[in-house]
């Protein structure tokens, strides 16, 4: 079982987002300078030479000198690609490359996608076993049973690194956690628990051994396959499955239910009946993972039975078994102690972290940064997929199984400071981004995308529709129906469009712009032509109309224009600076430069406004904000005149008594390089600055767009701050999917 979603798309927008720019997930990146001669003789000929030495002199070094200790490889041969079959090792190269992105998002490590062109056993498992010396672990992935048990234990023989079958173990270890929970939550102990397994491939065996392995009685498991009941001397199953065959009577899924405590569904659609459920114990605990389609929805287990917990694969349910709470963190764990082995103390140990971690009283930074509400109950037994405590506590859980258990050959002896590194491992940015999104689908909202013609925005509004974040409202003509059909949309008829030209909220809109331009020199003819024949206008006088939730533009026109357009009709918010943030995500730091879009030469109290903002949306996104006000010069060298709005600045906020690190005037480099700024021991930043206040929209928007053009890292808006309406302006480059995270980012208050 893969890492499921139910978030819908077309699938034009699957092959666009996997074919723009470059092509596929993943790329190498060089993790040394390599601008010079120097820097090339080093990494290669004849500085390589020396750690070539060094490893042949001791081979445990290869995790000092070479990329070993972060990399795992993904590999599969594509004879069970998700719910799709087998398709093949090249087809199966799509979802290997989204699974090392899986890894790199997750935990940091670094991870790369190998299709292997055979079914024969034999062969794979040679030409997996020649790689050891090149990775730290092996994830073997989309196999189809009952070949993948071969391949693993073979491979777990012969091989001296971590081998591990996500499908199997990695379900596996997400069931066993939420079954801990379940059974505290019902009173029940894990040697008593009656448990019924409804399919017998390979993740259905795993669930089966862990949970053995952790305390359920063998002779109170029954397991079941398409046929009925696999019991004690049935001669139709194979060697894996024989191994969990019942001493029982029963002989089909009904009467194997009777009673029973636990449903564990890894089967198919429609499997569990409303009626078998009612036969169940009380309290009964039912995980129904076919994916999509459980073997029974939720809410008819629930109608059959209200005192059930349930769980299952589908995000839009709660208790979501996920993959992807376990395996990254499993291998990074593994990986920070050199294990030798993926073990059952290690696989028990991760169960027991995320059981625990779903049971631990949210802290009340983290609820505000990540909208975590959650509480344990029985609709809350499994952590969610991006709570970003998963990071801290399953690693340092399964290293230390693994130090306890004898596979670990380098120990860890402060694991105090290694959950401190695993938790500067990630960027928080990323974990609120991906609970906005979660928040979009269960808050959905009504976004009106203003430039409803053109084919990026019409994109983006397929997007949020089918990605279930909300209901985009198109202002355009008569064709935009049309457009959608050309698109791949069957209903198009179900997008709600706005054309002036037939509205019937045109009087009322005309009337509403008139009453608020006619003492700024427009006549009634100027309002109804705005509203006639300008996007924006149009779109603006709807969103202050309430018939809509927030407003995304900016493609067709430059952002100075088309913020004169919405400023014409929406205000400022109360007491507030209106300007506009760069967020710069990188993969452990994110930056939040301001202002760089409205204020020319903002005064010291606008620049206090603008860092006191700015602040507060860092904060929104997960980070504690340590401010610099950014110059040329740095603490008056050399000085000037146009220093007095900085200075200002600081002193403002010196006088407002803020909750947050402020410093300045200094230079770009002083406030993010450690070593430049302990050459001013007197600076009040306890580290690198993360929000940086520039001090104009020359500087400010250049350095942006410079940042956007040929920087590293993935770049977030402008978001605009300040206005009494939630209104974002795109740049007129904006891809599709950078208008629908403005639109998740407007509609979910993170961008306001």
């Amino acid at each position: 079982m893969s890492e499921p979603t139910n978030v819908q798309f077309s699938e034009r927008e699957a092959l666009l987002f996997h074919s723009e720019g470059r092509p596929g997930k993943i790329e190498i990146v060089a993790s040394k300078p390599m601008a010079t001669q120097r820097d090339l003789a080093l990494a290669y000929s004849p500085g390589v030479a020396v750690p070539v030495r060094a490893i042949a002199d001791d081979p445990a070094t290869a995790y000092d000198y070479t990329a070993k200790g972060n990399l795992v490889a993904v590999i599969s041969n594509g004879t069970a690609i998700l719910g799709l079959g087998n398709l093949g090792a090249l087809a199966s190269k799509p979802v290997m490359e989204g699974k090392a992105v899986l890894f790199k998002r997750f935990a940091d490590v670094d991870s790369i996608d190998i299709e292997l062109k055979t079914e024969d056993v034999d062969r794979f498992i040679d030409a997996v076993e020649l790689m050891e010396p090149s990775f730290g672990g092996i994830n073997l992935e989309d196999i189809k049973a009952p070949e993948c048990f071969i391949i693993e234990q073979t491979l777990r023989e012969r091989m001296n690194i971590p081998v591990f079958h996500d499908d199997q173990h990695g379900t596996a270890i997400i069931v066993a956690a939420g079954l801990i929970n379940a059974c505290l939550l019902t009173g029940r102990a894990l040697s008593e628990v009656k448990i019924v397994v409804n399919g017998a491939g390979a993740a259905a065996i795993a669930c089966t051994e862990l949970v053995k392995a952790m305390g359920v009685r063998h002779d109170n498991v029954i397991m079941c396959d398409r046929t009925g009941v696999i019991y004690q001397g049935r001669d139709d199953v194979n060697q894996w499955q024989s191994a969990h065959a019942a001493a029982t009577d029963r002989r089909t899924l009904t009467e194997a239910l009777h009673g029973a405590d636990v449903f564990l569904g890894l089967s198919a659609a429609g499997a569990l009946q409303p009626e078998m459920v009612k036969d169940m114990a009380p309290a009964p605990i039912i995980f129904a993972m076919a994916n999509p389609e459980p073997e029974i929805r939720p809410e008819l287990a629930k109608a059959a039975r209200p005192d059930a917990i349930v769980a299952t694969g589908r995000s839009d349910y709660p208790n979501q078994v996920n993959n992807v709470i376990g395996f990254p963190f499993i291998f990074r764990g593994a990986l920070d102690v050199r294990a030798t082995a993926v073990n059952d103390e290690m696989k028990i140990a991760a169960a027991n972290a995320i059981a625990e971690l779903a049971r631990a009283r949210v802290p009340e930074e983290v609820a505000m940064a990540y909208g975590v509400q959650h509480s344990f109950g029985p609709e809350y037994i499994i952590p969610a997929p991006f709570d970003p405590r998963l990071m801290e506590l399953v690693p340092s859980a399964v290293a230390r199984a693994a130090m306890d258990s004898g596979v670990a050959t380098k120990p860890i002896l402060d694991m105090e400071a290694y959950r401190q590194t695993l938790r500067a491992r990630l960027n928080p940015t990323t974990s609120v981004l991906s609970m906005a999104y979660e928040g979009a689908r269960a808050h959905p909202k009504r976004v009106l995308f203003a430039e409803g013609e053109e084919e990026v925005v019409l994109r983006a509004a397929i997007a949020f529709k089918e990605g279930g974040y909300g209901t985009p409202v198109l202002v355009g003509r008569d064709d935009v129906h049309d457009r959608l059909r050309a698109l791949g949309v069957t209903r198009p008829e179900e997008y709600e469009v706005h054309n002036s030209r037939t509205s019937d909220m045109v009087p009322r809109m005309v009337d509403f712009l008139y009453q608020r331009l006619q003492r700024r020199g427009f006549l009634r003819r100027d309002a109804e032509r705005m509203i006639n024949q300008d996007r924006n206008t149009f779109g603006a006088v709807m969103l202050q109309l309430g018939e809509a939730d927030a407003m995304i533009t900016g493609i067709t026109r430059t952002y100075a224009q088309t913020f004169r357009d919405v400023r014409r009709v929406i205000d400022p918010a109360a007491g507030r600076v209106p300007f506009g943030i760069h967020v710069l995500v990188g993969q452990s730091h994110t930056v939040f430069m301001a202002d760089t879009t409205i204020n020319e030469r903002p005064s010291g109290e606008e620049l206090a406004d603008i860092a006191e903002q700015t602040a507060q949306v860092a904060r929104r996104m997960g980070h504690e904000p340590r401010v610099a006000f950014l110059s040329y010069s740095t603490f008056g060298n050399p000085d000037g005149h146009w220093l007095d709005n900085l200075r200002d600045g600081v002193k403002a906020l010196d006088g407002r008594q803020v909750g947050f690190e402020y410093e300045g005037e200094m230079a770009p480099d002083v406030a993010l390089n450690p070593k430049q700024m302990a050459n001013f021991p007197f600076a009040r930043l306890s580290g690198p600055a993360n929000v940086l206040i520039m001090p104009g929209l020359q500087s400010a928007n250049i350095s942006a767009k410079l940042l956007r053009e040929l920087g590293g890292d993935d770049m977030i808006g402008p978001m605009l701050i300040g206005m009494e309406k939630p209104v974002q302006i795109a740049p007129m480059t904006s891809t599709a999917s950078e208008l629908v995270t403005l639109a998740v980012l407007a509609a979910g208050g993170i961008a306001r």
